[in-house]
């Protein structure tokens, strides 16, 4: 039997483990790179599970957070980043915004 990626009560959000993405470079990335149908399924299916999803990782403290809650806790991430896609741009990029490459995060 394969190994599940995200904790067993979350198995329906695995299709879209590949947004499980640990800085938010690569999110805003995958974002960019996306078709607006993509985002908004992912955004969709997530929000569907969102209260589930932080409820069950309020039980971690995030230094000890279990590989397969860690990939859950990205995909939250993510549908922060691709939320105001869906809710005011309407596409992957910010409406009349700066190109997001000049954009460099940095991580302490």
């Amino acid at each position: 039997m394969p190994e599940t990626r995200l904790p067993e009560q979350f198995r329906d959000l695995e299709q879209w483990i590949g947004w499980s993405l640990e800085t938010e470079g690569e999110r805003s990335d995958r974002r960019q790179a996306s078709a607006m149908e993509d985002i908004t399924a992912f955004y969709e299916a997530m929000l569907a599970r969102m209260d589930e999803a932080l409820s069950y990782l309020e039980q971690f403290s995030l230094e000890e957070l279990p590989d397969d809650a860690r990939r859950l806790f990205y995909l939250t991430l993510s549908l922060a980043e691709v939320a105001p896609a869906v809710e005011q741009f309407g596409q992957p990029s910010v409406v009349d915004g700066y190109d997001i490459k000049r954009f460099v995060a940095t991580h302490r």
